[in-house]
């Protein structure tokens, strides 16, 4: 017996495009996975996924038309209890037996037919059987069933069907759409398999409105793609679909000239590459004078309404021209392509309203109007969110450079939000920030503070740039700190994987700017600073710090840092974050020295006698010194701390913890030769204050113990 490749479709109504791709590669890799597991799919089976607007498709390769049959040794129970003292079957054994199918006429020939074999301390019963192979009919209901309940379906339709039986009503299906034709080939051969009320046939529909036939019958399995595309005139592929779609966008742009390209947008390609079945990109434009609208705007609505693709120029300025990635391939495309324009044009208009209008309001005289926005109910309005990130901007700003940074920073936090009540925001809250920004440069703000207003939601996702000033960074910092201390403050704080206020997302824009700008602020103060702009909330200076320092470690351990580096600096809690990956490679080279090991051990032994003992003073009394270990190593120290202690100052960590190299010798042979809780009280103290001193020197870049071996 010989395989055969396998053929399934659903061809259902217009799913939804933003979840096409993914209920494509579902369907198929479930189907595929459910023939395997029982035995119908071989090894070397290779899965294809189709997907369009109207199907869900799979292509597998080679399916058996039966699976072959399974030995299988089933565990009965211990022989102390499956036979009583005479070796005869117990009531309990031909239960069980019976339950399996096991021929128990003869209860004797049944007990000869077992095995008994060693399980743990006892002896076990086992049953051996053969398990026929599944059929293909069997083993494909089953799998389809199975594919079709785990696609991760975003909203479930309930339609009903008309029954199929002798008896009149309805039958109620719930699918992602109504569903209204199956096909399942294995080979040339039609697979009788029943699912949401269809039954498997040959043959499917194509393009709605360009197919040469109607049905499109399929000959085999292996001629789906290409007969679909033959006489259905539909790319079944979502990746060849995609693939054709950029390239038609990509000539289509050549062919305008000067430079254009069309937008590059990932998410809008995979979501129009859901709308079509064959596509076509035509060229279409829009009148000039909608360009002394800010480009954003233009941009979005396009994409956001239209699903377009915006032309920009050789220097990334919008054109009046944007493509269409249309359904249908006419002979003559002018009414499509007037069309498009048609309904392009009272977008585009309504924006330029909401521009007009917005610009007769300067963004000072709606500072007002925030405190009617409300922003939660436990911690106010936005007005009042408002003052809580001037005060901490403005604390934030003098610290990092006076006056002149403190005044600029609070104006634009305090103009930050005021985008909020305008026109256009409210029509397209994805341009907060933005607009802020064109609305201060048309009031003749300063540039800095105008780019401050947009760039205080920065950095707003993973890979995101940061803020591009100064005034930009402090604003940008309080915006984030207020959320963080006001949402730790009332309790609302990340669990497991939901995280509805995006704390996770504010913490790590903290990081990054605290680290990629290198500032001259601490983690303790920052969040000291949040405190004070909410003084009647639950204080939240440890919890917070540690969640910073915790999203901190992730993020570093991500960039490739193994957890005993991570865990070694920040044991420490540095509270300067740009001082962290210089400790990291400090610490990386550190490690890669033949002392290190040993004094990485040294230095967690010292810690587990440091905590044992009372409070240790970092004193040493020279004349207290008896053993010739402890004054070579006290002497080491004084040649080797300060060196060190040097170089730690001056911000060279590798340096600093490459010269603790040469305590070595001195403190190997320490612990070798002296006893450090001497019965003698002065002795013992001293010798403690010694190693209190150690493990100062040692570990002002990182915890050296946490590099000890576990």
């Amino acid at each position: 017996m010989t395989t055969q490749n396998l053929l399934v479709e659903l061809f259902v109504e217009e799913l939804p495009p933003k979840a096409l791709n993914k209920l494509g590669d579902a369907f198929a890799s479930q189907l595929a996975e459910q023939l395997t597991a029982q035995g119908l799919a071989t090894s070397d089976s290779v899965v294809t996924a189709y997907a369009s607007p109207r199907r869900l498709a799979a292509h597998i390769t080679h399916i058996w038309l039966k699976a072959a049959d399974k030995a299988v040794r089933q565990k009965l129970m211990p022989v102390a209890v499956g036979l009583d003292p005479s070796g005869n079957a117990t009531p309990a054994l031909l239960k069980k037996l019976q339950a399996l199918g096991a021929d128990v006429s003869d209860p004797a020939a049944a007990v000869a037919a077992l095995k008994r074999a060693p399980d743990g301390k006892a002896e076990a019963l086992f049953f051996d059987s053969l398990v026929t192979g599944a059929t293909l009919d069997t083993g494909l209901q089953k799998a389809l069933e199975e594919a079709i309940r785990l696609l991760p379906i975003p909203k479930v339709m309930s339609y009903q069907l008309e029954s199929d039986c002798e008896l009149p009503g309805w039958t109620s299906v719930n699918f992602v759409r109504p569903a209204h034709g199956l096909v399942a080939l294995h080979g040339n051969t039609v697979v009788p398999v029943k699912v949401l009320g269809l039954k498997a046939g040959n043959s499917t529909h194509g393009h709605r409105f360009e197919a040469v036939v109607d049905p499109v019958v399929l000959k085999d399995a292996d001629s789906y793609a290409t007969t679909l595309a033959k006489d259905g005139a539909v790319i079944a592929s979502f990746a060849q679909r995609k693939a054709e779609i950029a390239r038609q966008l990509a000539a289509a742009a050549a062919k305008v000239g000067g430079g254009c390209k069309a937008i590059d947008d990932d998410a809008l390609l995979d979501e129009v590459t859901a709308l079509v079945e064959r596509p076509n990109v035509l060229v279409c434009e829009f009148e000039k004078e909608f360009l002394d609208v800010p480009q954003e705007c233009l941009i979005l609505t396009m994409k956001a309404n239209q699903k377009y693709f915006p032309l920009l120029d050789g220097t990334g300025k919008l054109t009046n021209r944007f493509l269409v990635v249309s359904n249908i391939s006419p002979a003559d495309a002018s009414a499509v392509i007037g069309g498009n324009e048609r309904v392009v044009r009272p977008r585009l208009a309504d924006a330029k309203f909401f521009f007009d209008q917005d610009r007769k309001k300067t963004l000072a005289s709606r500072v007002d109007g925030l405190a009617k926005v409300v922003y939660h109910n436990k911690l106010g309005s936005q007005g009042e969110r408002v003052e809580r990130v001037r005060s901490i901007a403005k604390a934030i700003g003098q610290q990092m450079g006076g006056d002149v940074l403190s005044l600029k920073a609070d104006q634009a936090a305090q103009l930050a939000k005021t985008d909020l009540v305008t026109d256009m925001v409210g029509e397209f809250p994805e341009l907060q920030g933005t607009m802020g920004r064109y609305y201060a440069l048309n009031d003749g703000l300063k540039a800095d503070v105008a780019d401050a207003i947009e760039d205080h939601y920065k950095p707003r996702f993973a890979g995101d740039s940061l803020p591009r000033n100064d005034v930009g960074i402090v604003v940008a910092l309080a915006d984030k700190l207020e959320t963080l201390v006001g949402m730790f403050g009332i309790g609302n704080l990340p669990t497991g994987d939901k995280d509805p206020f995006a704390l996770r997302r504010h913490a790590l824009g903290v990081i990054r700017m605290l680290v990629e700008k290198d500032l001259p602020l601490g983690v303790y103060q920052l969040v000291q600073m949040g405190e004070s702009a909410l003084p009647n909330l639950t204080a939240v200076l440890d919890s917070l710090s540690e969640f910073i320092y915790d999203r901190l470690a992730s993020s570093l351990r991500e960039q490739g840092f193994s957890a005993q580096e991570v865990d070694a600096v920040l044991a420490l809690r540095p509270q300067r974050l740009g001082d962290v990956p210089k400790r990291l490679t400090a610490v990386r080279a550190f490690a890669t020295l033949p002392e290190a090991p040993a004094l990485a051990a040294a230095n967690k032994r010292i810690s587990n006698i440091l905590k044992k003992a009372q409070e240790v003073d970092a004193h040493v009394s020279e004349v207290l010194l008896k053993e010739p270990a402890e004054i070579a190593l006290y002497a080491a120290m004084k040649d080797v701390a300060p060196k060190a202690k040097a170089q730690f100052e001056a911000g060279d960590y590798t340096t600093s913890l490459q010269t603790l190299a040469a305590l070595r010798a001195p403190v190997d042979a320490f612990f070798d030769g002296v006893m450090v809780n001497a019965e003698e009280m002065d002795l013992r103290l001293n010798r403690q204050g010694l190693l209190k001193s150690l493990h100062v020197a040692m570990n002002r870049v990182a915890d050296l113990s946490r590099l000890a071996a576990s």
